[in-house]
């Protein structure tokens, strides 16, 4: 019965303490920019958290007796009950973070982002992660002789059925506002199976203690070499993890179902280490880690068009195999039960340490992210090292089985390094809190075709020619021939035929290098909104890469911050900017910052147009197909959605624009096409089931690789059944 006790209450702890990550993570995002540096923040809180909770349990266990432990710890979980109840009764929530949390547009901080997930989740988070070391000691207290591992196998199964769970059975069905009170619930389950351990434990009798066969002669101290070596591997699989995400955030979109795969490899590490020595295997693991190691060197020399299911699975495998040699080799320098609260803090400090490193300290050292690539050249050094090892009665022959491969893992490593450094067309690199920005160039300089190229991580966000003729030429995405060009065209020529001025006024959000300023005429306004400095001031000039906002004959406007947050403001202002254009053009590297793309999103952007007025959403994507979401926000908006597709064609990148407009001024079928350019209306032959809200919104159903179901979708109605109406917008 005790087993079964501390068995199930574990199992909670440790579901509830990793399902409620992607749903704070969930709730920072739309309020902290929308990029991967929000979830390594998270990350970062959670490790230190997880770090208090096991100091904690190594203080309670080493100077408090076990009875004494039962009372402190039933104190804390009464306080904590208390505080989620008094939460759920004066803020709505047990958990939510309320609006006061909200920054400023230009208010966004790693310090705000911490406070805010301190106030809302410190406390009951704090008392989760005190679980896993407590309530083992307990268990070794209560059947002495028993090893306690397998409860921490047990906990780390658990996490990983709740990380599994949530892109899958949680985001796509359950809003935020759901899923924070149904884990309020589960934590007061939690806290009575806690409650029934702690009684438990006041009312045992002490009993010698045993030292169990599994755990002779390591009962001696751990020594300052082992524990060094505790910290170091386990933050090695840290930096891995961290690595690992940032890499597949930046190229598909900051969110649960991006974070949860690599979080969820790292546990099945812990899980097959941790359950038992023999499912270890070095040789194994080293090979897996070579085959790993080298699939990622030729995904670095391709770029990010790779397939995605290609690159989840190779930067899985690698994130695999990995941390399975970090913490395969923590576990065999395991101690005794005795010391078990000692190793879990060291354990959860080098996790502390990892999350700082990628998170404090790389982006002030590197320009890129290198963190990834070094952590792996690292976990082939330590591999080859481990298979060059000899056994004093290993013949050398035996043993040169294993040295093939051993260097095979350091021509790989350095393979690896050789692709990351192939920079030869970078001229500048910026690493800041949303993202890497570089400016690179040709080789040559003297062809006519030479221009400076802004990429955010490994997608294009824009170019200049440098030859004085050919300096003002649209580019990229924004040339006449785009969705955004046919919108400006289309806009000017309504004006002139009713014989008023043909100027415009423009929103952009999203300025990368400013071409949209090179379509931009005398009269004009053009409105640009940008949440990273660093864009800004390449745009503005800064290297002398990017001119076309001092060159433009319009008058530009740039605003710094969330582009959300800076449009809701002006609204409640009472200050509606009556765009003629509003151009949605927000990617973060080739990932979407979903907040900017839900429901309540788009009719802010609605609010803010002119009557007439065209909202252009730019959803060219690698990994996404996001149109199904843009013509489901037209569906509920009562707006006409027209997809203009064009290809790459000279100055011009392939490129996928949705129009969407209260008069139907764009589904004259191909009336507006020109060369290399499809222009289609859209609509839905019934009410469109996938929708982003702010409440919920899933990836899952829009990746490519899994084959999008449009449901319902249809393009040039009129030549399929006769759509139902749109409802009227508001």
């Amino acid at each position: 019965m005790p087993m079964l006790r501390y068995a199930v209450t574990l199992f909670l702890s440790a579901f509830l303490l990793f399902g409620v990550q992607p749903l704070a993570g969930k709730y920072s995002l739309p309020w902290f920019g929308g990029t991967p540096a929000v979830w390594t923040t998270c990350m970062l809180f959670f490790q230190a958290m997880l770090l208090g909770g096991y100091a904690y349990s190594y203080a309670s266990v080493r100077w408090l007796s076990p009875k004494r432990q039962a009372r402190v710890h039933l104190a804390l979980l009464g306080l904590t009950v208390v505080v989620l109840l008094g939460r759920a009764l004066l803020v709505g929530s047990p958990v939510a973070p309320g609006p006061e949390w909200r920054p400023a547009a230009d208010g966004i901080s790693t310090t705000r982002l911490l406070a805010m997930l301190a106030a809302t989740l410190g406390l009951p988070f704090f008392t989760l992660s005190t679980s896993a070391p407590l309530l083992q000691s307990w268990f070794s207290l209560m059947r002495p002789g028993a090893s306690p591992y397998r409860l921490y196998a047990l906990s780390n199964t658990a996490s990983l059925l709740s990380l599994l769970a949530y892109p899958v059975l949680v985001e796509p069905w359950l809003g935020r506002g759901v899923q924070a009170w149904v884990w309020g619930a589960g934590f007061l389950l939690f806290a009575a199976g806690s409650a029934a351990c702690a009684l438990g434990v006041l009312r045992h009798e002490a009993a010698p203690a045993r030292v169990g066969p599994v755990e002779e002669g390591k009962a001696e101290s751990p020594g300052v070499a082992r524990t060094l070596g505790w910290l170091g591997l386990s933050a090695c699989a840290s930096v891995l993890l961290l690595a690992t995400t940032n890499q597949l955030s930046q190229d598909v979109s900051a969110g649960p179902f991006v974070w949860v795969l690599p979080l969820a490899l790292y546990l099945v590490t812990f899980i097959i280490a941790f359950e038992r020595e023999a499912l270890y295997s070095r040789p194994l693991t080293a090979l897996l880690l070579l085959l790993a190691v080298g699939g990622v060197t030729r995904i670095t020399y391709e770029g990010a068009h790779v397939p995605l299911f290609v690159q989840l699975l190779v930067h899985s495998t690698a994130l695999f195999s990995g941390a399975l040699l970090c913490h395969g080799e923590l576990y065999r320098l395991r101690p005794a039960p005795r010391h078990l609260g000692a190793f879990y803090l060291w354990v959860s400090a080098g996790g502390v340490l990892g999350a700082a490193l990628v998170h404090l300290v790389a982006p002030r050292v590197f320009s890129l992210y290198l963190e990834y690539p070094l952590t792996l050249g690292l976990c082939c050094f330590m591999a080859a090292l481990i298979l060059l090892r000899r056994a004093p009665d290993e013949t050398i022959v035996r043993a040169s089985l294993r040295y093939v491969p051993a260097l095979l893992l350091l021509l790989v490593a350095g393979g690896l390094g050789m692709a990351v450094s192939d920079e030869r067309r970078v001229v500048e690199s910026w690493r800041g809190f949303f993202g890497v920005v570089q400016v690179t160039e040709p080789l040559s300089r003297e062809d006519e075709e030479h221009a400076f190229v802004l990429r955010h991580g490994d997608i294009v966000h824009g170019f200049q020619y440098t030859r004085p003729e050919r300096r003002m030429r649209p580019t990229a995405y924004y040339t006449p021939e785009s969705g955004l060009g046919l919108a400006l065209t289309e806009q000017r020529r309504l004006k002139e035929a009713a014989g008023l001025p043909a100027s415009l006024r423009v929103g952009v959000l999203g300025l990368g290098v400013g071409t949209t300023a090179a379509l931009g005429r005398s009269g004009d306004t053009l409105r640009f909104y940008e949440i990273d400095p660093q864009i800004i001031s390449l745009a503005r000039g800064l290297g002398g890469y990017f001119s076309y906002l001092s060159d433009t004959p319009a008058r530009v406007e740039v605003v710094e911050g969330d582009a959300r947050i800076l449009l809701e403001q002006e609204l409640a202002r009472g200050q509606p900017q009556g765009f003629d254009v509003l151009a949605v053009d927000v990617f973060s590297s080739d990932s979407i910052p979903v907040h900017l793309l839900t429901e309540e999103a788009v009719d802010v952007y609605r609010r803010h147009l002119a009557p007439g007025g065209v909202l252009a959403l730019h959803i060219s994507n690698v990994h996404l197909d996001l149109l199904p979401v843009a013509v489901a926000h037209a569906w509920f908006s009562g707006l006409h959605a027209t997809l203009v597709a064009t290809e790459t064609n000279g100055d011009a990148r392939g490129s996928s624009w949705v129009l969407m407009d209260k008069e139907g001024r764009f589904t004259r079928g191909d009336t507006f096409s020109r060369e290399g350019e499809r222009v289609r209306r859209l609509a839905y032959s019934e009410a469109p089931s996938k929708r982003w809200t702010d409440e919920r919104s899933s990836l899952l159903p829009f990746l490519r690789a899994l084959g999008v179901d449009r449901g319902g979708l249809v393009e040039d109605p009129a030549e399929e059944p006769a759509p139902v109406a749109a409802p009227a917008g508001p």
